[in-house]
């Protein structure tokens, strides 16, 4: 009865075992999170749910929702996909059970993210070459020693200082006061901080449908107004715009971030090593619920005025004002609102002209 010698051995290596997979299962988490569409606000089912580089991977149901258990701790990316919408993704550290709440997804031809996110979608391949290599292991390398990694230069913030804000919001038009914020032009989205302590807490921008808030380095107040209650070719606008002038013509400027991706030649060691992002000014006049880009044709300029053409034609001969330059245009609009009755300016100077 020799078989009796390895009862006890195997008896302790199954204890064992168990013992582990109990403590191993007891460390195990729970990711979950609810999809929206950012612009009708409605709950998204049958989106493609998955943990990018894992074996896990559902359909949001009932509601938008999805949820993932037993999950062991690390980080993974969490990828959302559906048919119509842009992708997207989110890096999740899981070190304890997380509800990420909801989650906005974008159509394609919505600005919901800003229009940089249309314009530069190479963006997302350069953030997935960063997940999948972040040493940039098994890349290009010259003489067996991989290259220093790309860096992101510049930032996402129309202005990435904090600034005391009014916000008026759409539902019941309440008014959020003394809040100071940043606002995520990509992402569309205020970072706002309460004014007795600094706590941060997110707002969509879809939510504010305007708000002034004191430059805190020039100290003059500054007018935003949500592009959702303006058309651009009969479509609502996601984003905001920065109102210059008001009047009869008003003249608004809209902030975009641009992705530039590094040029740099490895092998020529030319060309920009870092990634890039850059602000860009666009300037619109508004007619009725339309916005219309700035004309740069000054003979196309000048007719906007209509019958004070000629004497906006004479005003910036006089004054020797390039037309394709924002503080001339600011001057421009400026002048021609203040001959009607009623009219008060905004601000006395073009600020962030880039």
């Amino acid at each position: 009865m020799k078989y009796k010698l390895y009862i006890k051995p195997l008896v302790l290596f199954v204890f064992c075992f168990l013992l582990t997979l109990t403590l191993t299962t007891a460390q195990n988490f729970e990711l979950k999170g609810r999809i929206v569409d950012s612009e009708s606000q409605q709950f998204l089912d049958e989106v493609s749910v998955t943990l990018r580089g894992t074996v896990f991977g559902q359909m949001s149901v009932v509601g938008g929702n999805f949820n993932f258990k037993n999950l062991a701790p690390d980080r993974y990316v969490l990828s959302l996909n559906l048919d119509g919408y842009n992708n997207y993704e989110q890096v999740v550290k899981l070190t304890q059970d997380i509800d990420l709440g909801k989650i906005y997804m974008v159509k394609y031809g919505a600005e919901g993210t800003g229009a940089a996110l249309q314009k530069t979608i190479r963006a997302t391949n350069i953030t997935n070459l960063f997940n999948d290599r972040p040493n940039m292991l098994g890349g290009n390398m010259v003489y067996g020693i991989a290259p220093e990694a790309a860096k992101v230069e510049g930032n996402n913030y129309l202005d990435k200082k904090w600034n005391t804000a009014s916000l008026l919001l759409y539902r019941d038009q309440k008014i959020l006061e003394g809040y100071r914020v940043r606002y995520n032009i990509t992402a569309n989205q205020f970072e706002l901080m309460e004014p007795e302590n600094n706590n941060v807490s997110v707002m969509m921008g879809l939510r504010i449908q305007n708000l002034v808030w004191v430059d805190s380095a020039y100290k003059v107040p500054r007018y935003f107004v949500n592009g959702m209650d303006f058309l651009d070719e009969g479509v609502p606008i996601s984003g905001f715009f920065e109102v210059l002038v008001d009047g009869q013509l008003p003249l608004m400027r809209r902030t975009e971030a641009i992705f530039k991706e590094s040029n740099y030649n490895t092998a020529l060691m030319v060309g920009n090593r870092n990634h890039q992002i850059v602000k860009r000014n666009t300037y619109f006049y508004l007619e009725g619920k339309n916005v219309i880009e700035v004309p740069s044709n000054r003979k196309k300029l000048m007719a906007l005025f209509g019958n004070k053409a000629d004497e906006m034609e004479k005003f910036v001969n006089e004054n020797s004002l390039p037309t394709r330059n924002p503080s001339s245009l600011f001057q421009i609009f400026t002048h021609f609102n203040s001959q009607f009755d009623g009219f008060q300016p905004i601000i006395s100077q073009l600020l962030d002209e880039n």
